[in-house]
């Protein structure tokens, strides 16, 4: 069953900077872009590195190991050498709370 977690405060969140973080056993990146707050599996699916460490840009994230990038909103890989997406999770801001649903 998915459960809401508290991940930050709003305020926290700075533009196009992901914020990597755990829940449990699943690692997640969540990032701020101009539309809203996003939440997506931290670890690239192509090999083993967190996207969290790597760059954010006009909705996009990527992989500090092999640059291949993720759609942040989507989790569909946009280009090689990654091939599958990444989950996505749900999001919802309260009282100034970021929430994130696994």
């Amino acid at each position: 069953m998915a459960t809401w977690h508290r991940v930050a405060d709003e305020a926290e969140l700075k533009l196009d900077t992901p914020l990597g973080l755990r829940i449990g056993e699943v690692q997640i990146a969540v990032v701020r872009l101009d539309d809203g707050i996003f939440a997506v599996n931290d670890v690239c699916t192509h090999e083993y590195a967190l996207l969290s460490e790597g760059f954010c840009e006009e909705g996009k994230l990527e992989c500090p190991l092999h640059q291949a990038c993720f759609d942040i909103r989507t989790g569909k890989a946009l280009n090689e050498p990654a091939e599958v997406p990444v989950a996505t999770y749900p999001t919802k801001v309260e009282g100034g709370a970021v929430y994130v649903q696994v």
